[in-house]
């Protein structure tokens, strides 16, 4: 990760062009205002073309004592003539890795705990979300021939995306700006 610990680097951004719509900038802003703890990295990164007319994506690491102990992307999506399965015109898709303790790993609730981490986090932060889709994946690799020293080991992966929701009469810039204060609240 090429960004300062707990600071927000300048990136790939087709955001500021002129072609993206002003509330598309105004939750790209949001995003790029966010004040991150001191063990989190986080860099602009190319979002991906085809899922939205209009994206961008920042990659983190989660860093202490030089371990980094997780990894991910935030990818904000905008159609802005809307999609029906997101029920609106804003999406935020996640992708999470970290190392798990074999413990830990062995848990048969992992999966439900590790989804609960995420709605818990909107529900505690007070932000209205729908459409919430994903997959909690546990991959545990054992090595052989000529890795056959390696410890084995246990990966948790955490894919999700939902839409931000605005209350009714919020306005057509709301859930821009609603996207925008998500991820300030998400640090």
């Amino acid at each position: 990760m090429a960004a300062a610990q707990g600071h927000l680097s300048e990136g790939p951004d087709d955001a500021d062009g002129e072609g993206s719509p002003s509330v598309f900038r105004q939750a790209v802003a949001g995003l790029q205002g966010v004040r991150l703890r001191p063990e989190i990295e986080l860099d602009a990164t190319p979002p991906p073309q085809r899922l939205a007319p209009f994206s961008y994506a920042l990659e983190a690491a989660v860093v202490v004592d030089d371990e980094e102990l997780a990894d991910g992307r935030l990818i904000l999506l905008h159609d802005p003539a809307g999609h029906e399965a997101w029920g609106g015109t804003f999406r935020l898709v996640t992708l999470v890795h970290a190392d798990l303790e074999p413990e830990m790993a062995a848990d048969p609730l992992l999966p439900e705990v590790c989804w609960s981490w995420l709605t818990g986090a909107l529900e505690a932060r007070r932000v209205p979300y729908g459409a919430p889709s994903g997959t909690v994946t546990r991959a545990s690799s054992h090595y052989f021939g000529g890795l056959r020293e390696r410890e084995p080991s246990t990966r948790i992966e955490i894919r999700a995306s939902w839409s931000p929701v605005e209350p009714a009469g919020a306005g057509a810039a709301a859930p821009a700006a609603r996207a925008a204060r998500w991820a300030r609240r998400a640090r």
